[in-house]
């Protein structure tokens, strides 16, 4: 598979401190990647760096085989891009805010049309929701128009921070399997900052774990699971296990607390 995503040496520093600290690793076109790690790690500092969202202090980034190939404007348009907060503008309707990366490329009005319809579709939403403002929409809804507006101009890189975090459980966890149904169907790569271990571990095909700027662990989620030399990172990939078995404990009549 070719590297779509390839980070060489990448450092990124706020006065002293070191948000990335010589961070190197590729990405190859397919892959779903989990960055994961404590506040303060680096994630989403890294997740920005790949769309120029923020300027590493050095090293390179390298998007789909060239660097700096695009103005930061033109790469962010470029690459989807879904966060926590969903961003939809309030007064435009759905259609409009699922329109607007195509609008800015110069999309014929008629292309435009057709590419929201296709996508409402393709996030599960009824075509009248088109025509609604993002404040007649659920929370769970407004996601769905989130990500369907990342696709509108037919990314190949997919950027996610924390994209279902606001969201109850319920709803966290159908939009995840949706979104990694749509991953596969579109023959997306995606690059998605979590803090749940559990998430990353159920709709990624690799995980990153992230300490204070670096790259500590990098594998499968089986390959994480079995053991890592770092207590750390060890620790954090077991939380599933050890919270799974406080509720089995539970169930079976047994304190959780011990």
């Amino acid at each position: 598979m070719a590297v779509l995503i390839d980070i060489r040496n990448l450092r990124k520093r706020y006065g002293e401190a070191h948000a990335l600290d010589g961070v190197t690793l590729s990405v190859e076109e397919g892959q779903f990647v989990a960055v994961i790690g404590a506040s303060g790690s680096g994630k989403t500092t890294l997740l920005k760096s790949i769309n120029r969202l923020a300027i590493p202090s050095a090293g390179q980034i390298v998007i789909e085989g060239v660097a700096d190939r695009l103005s930061p404007a033109d790469l962010r348009r470029s690459i989807g891009y879904v966060f926590q907060g969903i961003g939809l503008f309030p007064h435009m309707t759905v259609a409009e805010n699922i329109g607007v990366v195509p609008t800015l490329l110069g999309w014929p009005a008629s292309d435009i049309r057709a590419r929201t319809a296709e996508l409402l579709d393709l996030v599960a939403l009824p075509q009248a929701y088109g025509d609604r403002q993002p404040a007649a929409l659920s929370g769970g809804e407004q996601q769905r128009v989130g990500v369907a507006r990342a696709l509108a101009a037919r990314p190949r890189i997919m950027l996610m921070d924390e994209p279902f975090g606001a969201l109850d459980p319920v709803t966290r966890d159908s939009l995840g399997q949706a979104y990694r149904a749509l991953h596969q169907r579109l023959g997306l790569t995606t690059v998605m900052v979590t803090h749940d271990v559990q998430e990353a571990i159920l709709l990624a095909d690799r995980i990153v774990v992230m300490q204070a700027g670096r790259v500590a662990a990098d594998g499968s989620p089986a390959q994480l699971l079995a053991g890592h030399p770092d207590p750390a990172v060890s620790a954090l990939m077991d939380m599933p296990r050890r919270q799974s078995k406080r509720v089995h404990d539970l169930i079976s009549g047994r304190s959780p607390h011990g």
